[in-house]
């Protein structure tokens, strides 16, 4: 199944995950969210916008918690929205919660080349 495509964000599930970030060339940025989660409809404006002005150097994917609750399981994700940063097929840094853009910033900046 390929992954949906939703502007400069895919959604990624349990298939794609491997290959969308656990193989991924660059840093990528997982959101988890869900669709009746205000503060992740608040936040999700400003990862797109981070995802379009990063798109050379950085990867931004979401997983619906709802539709994947096995991937969200694993990261053990227990409020949203919560996001992970990977690099080298790893995570490397992990945080809950909505925030500015400049936080967000500050958090994937270490991870951009």
């Amino acid at each position: 199944m390929a992954a949906k495509r939703n502007g400069p964000v895919d959604s990624v599930t349990e298939q794609t995950f491997p290959a969308r970030v656990l193989q991924a060339q660059r840093p990528v940025l997982v959101q988890f969210w869900a669709p009746w989660c205000g503060p992740c409809i608040r936040i999700t404006p400003i990862v797109e916008e981070v995802a379009a002005e990063r798109a050379g150097v950085l990867d931004v994917v979401k997983i619906n918690v709802d539709e994947e609750p096995g991937l969200a399981d694993r990261h053990t994700v227990s409020s949203i929205p919560a996001f992970v940063i990977y690099a080298n097929g790893a995570p490397a840094k992990a945080w809950t919660g909505a925030a500015p853009k400049p936080i967000l910033e500050r958090n994937i900046g270490p991870f951009l080349r």
